[in-house]
């Protein structure tokens, strides 16, 4: 399964978020060779409002990812990328709470696992955040550092997955028209998440 450009859009809209092309384009089309501003900031002028998520913090979104999207999803990184900066931009709020929660993800795999959160292998990230709580965390964005986690990091990209024409399709609704049912469907058997509302911009 191949994550698309009209995947992201339509998870963004889905949110609620409607982006200029070149964000996507940033993040789906291969950077020329001598085009800095790609190099540099990820896209043209219109990515500008994601330019201050760092590379750390989408390394550590797409591990997460990684751990909970099916297996065999292809393209899985452009799709977080374009999802997560259009879902940030003009949300100084909810920019700032996912860094949080992100932050203290990699935190707790820094001090449990002796490595940042991106470079553990899958069934570590995976039994992190078992071992956290995040499976049965109730996601709050001002409740304990697992319902934060759950909340802007396991269940937005759950939402942005599930609410893709791709991700829709595993479960028979390719075109939702808002969050997807069915805490069941979510996900593959490693962690099932419960509770799965995702987190709505401020």
């Amino acid at each position: 399964m191949e994550l698309t450009r009209r995947d992201a859009l339509a998870a963004l809209s889905a949110a609620g978020v409607t982006v200029g092309g070149g964000v996507l384009a940033a993040r789906f089309d291969p950077p020329r060779a001598d085009d800095r501003t790609s190099q540099d900031s990820g896209g043209d002028a219109d990515a500008d409002a994601g330019a201050s998520l760092s590379t750390d913090l989408l390394d550590l979104l797409d591990a997460v990812a990684a751990v909970v999207y099916p297996d065999g999803v292809e393209n899985r990184r452009a799709f977080v990328d374009a999802y997560v900066v259009g879902r940030v931009a003009d949300r100084p709020a909810y920019r700032e709470g996912l860094r949080e929660a992100a932050a203290q993800l990699d935190a707790v795999a820094r001090d449990w696992r002796d490595a940042p959160y991106a470079d553990l292998d899958a069934d570590t990230r995976d039994q992190l955040l078992r071992d956290l709580g995040v499976e049965t965390a109730d996601p709050d964005p001002e409740g304990s550092i697992t319902d934060r986690i759950r909340f802007y990091v396991v269940n937005d990209l759950l939402f942005a997955f599930y609410s893709s024409p791709a991700g829709g399709r595993l479960v028979g609704i390719e075109n939702p028209a808002g969050h997807p049912g069915g805490t069941e469907s979510y996900h593959r058997p490693s962690m099932s998440p419960t509770g799965a509302e995702s987190g709505e911009s401020q």
